[in-house]
């Protein structure tokens, strides 16, 4: 899986697995011979544009080395409803007791990778990037923004060592930016401000970024006029964050900001209905 350490995802899966067995699947075991074989398909059952295949195959070779997957569909195709991703064979014990979990990668990845495909469209032929948050399910944060990169978005910081965002709540324990000075030769720095006020402030710091959040459409607009007027060596990039929609972020994106931030792209998803069917 691109971008993505083997080592890290095995991890996952492994994690994922013990989650949903326990110590042992009671119900496969006691219906379903150890000898047995079946055949599989990985079926989906709406369009989506597809996302975790390789995740779902490190699944059932975690469970079983011996299981045959082949994909039939890669991450980041557009796949119509009734196409197969997937065949399997193999044992069938493992096939079904490995199931529900691999599905979930899928549901959740290819969910993922369809809404932020939504909001790159939406958003042509403007050129400001659709960002995704730190608002991720704990544990998975490096696999869901990994669909954001395959449904055609960009990366925030995966974590916070990457680079300073400072943000309101910040501020309120400092009273200011005074002990900033002294971390931005080693780190990028962003600030976010939450008014024109706060934005010319954020200006005299010279950051990498400014995040204009919950900002209405006029403020944005002059916020970019202001930045427009200044120096390029000292213009910062401006961010648009905070009750961003599928309704709305055209709007922004007509603005001039360079980049659009969207916690909905992770945080409120819509799962893609994938099964998966014994032959």
């Amino acid at each position: 899986m691109n971008y993505i350490n083997e080592s890290e995802l095995k991890d996952i899966i492994r994690r994922a697995l013990k989650e949903d067995i326990g110590r042992k699947d009671v119900t496969t075991q006691a219906l379903i011979p150890k000898h047995k074989s079946a055949k599989a398909i990985l079926l989906a059952k709406e369009a989506c544009v597809l996302c975790g295949v390789a995740a779902a195959r490190t699944v059932f070779k975690v469970r079983d080395q011996k299981i045959k997957f082949k994909p039939l569909a890669r991450d980041g195709q557009r796949i119509k409803p009734k196409t197969i991703i997937a065949c399997l064979e193999g044992k069938a014990q493992n096939i079904l007791t490995a199931e529900r979990t691999a599905l979930n990668f899928l549901s959740l990845l290819s969910g993922i990778a369809t809404k932020t495909r939504q909001y790159v469209e939406k958003i042509k032929p403007y050129q400001a990037k659709i960002l995704d948050t730190r608002k991720t399910i704990p544990g998975l944060r490096i696999l869901e923004k990994y669909a954001v990169r395959i449904g055609g978005g960009f990366n925030h910081r995966l974590r916070l060592d990457e680079f300073i965002m400072v943000k309101d709540n910040h501020l309120k324990v400092t009273h200011s930016y005074l002990n900033l000075p002294r971390f931005t030769e080693k780190y990028r720095v962003q600030i976010e401000v939450k008014n024109l006020k706060e934005f010319k402030q954020a200006l005299k710091l010279k950051p990498d970024v400014i995040m204009l959040d919950n900002m209405s459409l006029k403020e944005i607009k002059k916020a970019v006029r202001i930045r427009n007027s200044l120096p390029l060596k000292t213009s910062p990039a401006l961010e648009a964050s905070g009750g961003i929609t599928l309704k709305n972020v055209r709007r922004v994106a007509s603005t001039g900001v360079e980049m659009i931030s969207v916690g909905d792209l992770t945080h409120s998803v819509d799962s893609v209905d994938i099964s998966l069917e014994i032959l």
